[in-house]
């Protein structure tokens, strides 16, 4: 009876969200969303400046941002059994109060090493906002509404890009680098502070959710061998990869081959974002006329495209910046149209386990992603070679993915 009570009351919490409740909502989980994009895009333009005072090379100091990245995978394995077990706000709270604390670890650094291990905490907590997020879409959003949910939320992450290079920036060279995360501590707060007013608890407490190594195992088994599930959050992952790879080649790529300077630096970031935040929007419109497998394809087949001209572009050594600007700003509109299809094509088959589903979905994006952003630092290559490879792999072999795995077509 009580459990019955505990659903009725819930379906009744997503029945009774009107539109101007979902808007703030939606809001809210894009600010959730946006706090990792934030706490990477802030600080890249101090990359010289950080280098230089902790005695290091930009080359090394990516290292620091391959931390985040893994800290940030291996984190969401932790926080989906316990978005389940306890509800999506306790975790929440929890993981962005471990944030705030790892960022003054951030702040306080002496030396690179330093840097590592609390920029690899910082991941470890901030994580939970963006587990949280996808887990609370696919509790209050039906299948059909996550697609357009998805996209708005990533209009809201947009801001990160546009806004976080150039007020890092502004902060590193007026104030210093420390001040960027005084600020990351300040926003994070906030976002938990608009996360505690706004969000209702979607995911009522599940004690039937063990927390042990076996049972915990045992759920993430299962939920990848869902084929869905497994076809679309790799392809999804594969594809984001190719992102991952750019950030992390950013600072060396514009400071060092084509020797800007911060602000300019800030700028290019700035416009080349517009062309992921513009996927956003650009899917709204196109699901009004297909299905997000057509749209998940079709994008996939894009990215494909570009990459392999911006490989022959670099092979012939026909390469310069404005080239670079015009091939990566289609490239990570096509990313952007992958992203929130593949993402909700993974989740659909999920009601109980969406928790653990979400965290499992964003670990492959996460440790695939880490895993090209430390080949891009560990290769201190002088040539664009290696990113353009990077780029290429990404899309053959998540296309090969999507078109050699036949699925049912009902929620595609």
């Amino acid at each position: 009876m009580i459990k019955q009570t505990k659903k009725f009351t819930l379906a009744a919490t997503q029945r009774g969200l009107n539109g101007n409740a979902k808007s703030w909502i939606i809001f809210t989980l894009g600010l959730l969303t946006a706090l990792s994009p934030f706490s990477i895009d802030m600080y890249l333009p101090a990359f010289p400046q950080i280098a230089r005072d902790l005695h290091t090379t930009t080359g090394d100091l990516a290292l620091s941002l391959s931390s985040y990245f893994t800290g940030l995978a291996f984190g969401q394995l932790f926080y989906g059994p316990l978005l389940d077990r306890f509800g999506r706000k306790k975790p929440l709270y929890a993981g962005l109060l471990f944030y705030v604390l790892a960022s003054v670890g951030c702040m306080l650094s002496k030396n690179l090493e330093t840097l590592i291990f609390w920029r690899f905490l910082a991941g470890a907590g901030g994580c939970v906002a963006s587990v949280a997020s996808i887990a609370i879409v696919r509790d209050l959003f039906t299948t059909e509404e996550s697609s357009k949910v998805f996209s708005l939320i990533i209009l809201v992450v947009g801001a990160s890009p546009l806004l976080a290079p150039m007020v890092g920036s502004i902060v590193a060279i007026h104030i210093g680098w420390q001040a960027l995360f005084a600020l990351l501590i300040i926003i994070a707060l906030l976002i938990l502070a608009a996360a505690a007013f706004i969000l209702p608890e979607s995911h009522l407490p599940d004690q039937t959710v063990h927390l042990s190594p076996i049972p915990i195992t045992r759920d993430y088994v299962s939920v990848f061998m869902t084929p869905q599930f497994a076809v679309y959050s790799l392809a999804g992952a594969i594809s984001f990869a190719a992102l991952f790879s750019y950030i992390a080649a950013s600072p060396a790529l514009f400071f060092n081959f084509f020797k800007v300077d911060a602000t300019t630096y800030s700028w290019i970031f700035t416009l080349l974002a517009a062309g992921f935040i513009g996927a956003s929007q650009m899917n709204i419109v196109l699901l009004r006329h297909f299905k997000s497998l057509q749209i998940l394809k079709g994008a996939l087949c894009a990215q494909g495209m570009i990459s392999f001209l911006f490989l022959v572009l670099i092979w012939n050594q026909w390469i310069t910046l404005t080239m670079v600007l015009s091939l990566l700003f289609p490239l990570l509109l096509s990313i952007g149209l992958v992203s929130p299809n593949a993402a909700v094509l993974a989740m659909a088959p999920f009601t109980k386990k969406a928790g653990s589903a979400s965290a499992l979905l964003s670990f492959f994006q996460m440790l695939l992603g880490t895993i090209a952003s430390i080949g891009v630092g560990c290769l201190h290559s002088e040539s664009l070679l290696p990113i353009g490879l990077i780029l290429i792999a990404s899309p053959l072999i998540a296309g090969g993915i999507v078109f050699w795995k036949k699925l049912p077509d009902q929620l595609a």
